[in-house]
């Protein structure tokens, strides 16, 4: 399978994050182009398949931007204000459009990690 996925973890819970919204972007230069914004589902997935598949999925860098803080205070977290973690950003870079690139992130309300998965 070639495209991009992600998968968003809730650390604190012990459960997929579902209902988190997504924004992803294309960087060109100091230009961020929205591409689309997806919410992931009781899986902490998108539904639709790869976010980026075929004619999409070219080189460049990319940006995935997760709406952590709506998420959390969704759940019930009571965070402060402003929270620890509201928007947080993944910078990354497609170099191989022959390849599968999964960007998973794992989240809690004070921290979180990520790491290009399988």
């Amino acid at each position: 399978m070639t495209g991009l996925t992600t998968h968003v973890l809730d650390t604190a819970l012990g459960r997929p994050a579902e209902g988190l919204v997504i924004d992803l972007f294309k960087i060109e230069g100091e230009t961020r182009q929205h591409l689309k914004t997806v919410t992931t589902n009781s899986d902490g997935r998108v539904d639709g398949g790869p976010m980026l598949v075929g004619d999409s999925f070219v080189a460049g860098i990319y940006e995935l931007l997760f709406r952590a803080g709506d998420y959390l205070r969704a759940t019930g977290v009571k965070l402060p204000e402003p929270a620890f973690l509201d928007l947080v950003p993944i910078r990354f870079g497609i170099a191989d459009t022959t390849a599968h690139y999964h960007v998973p992130l794992l989240l809690s309300p004070y921290g979180y990690s990520t790491y290009r998965g399988s």
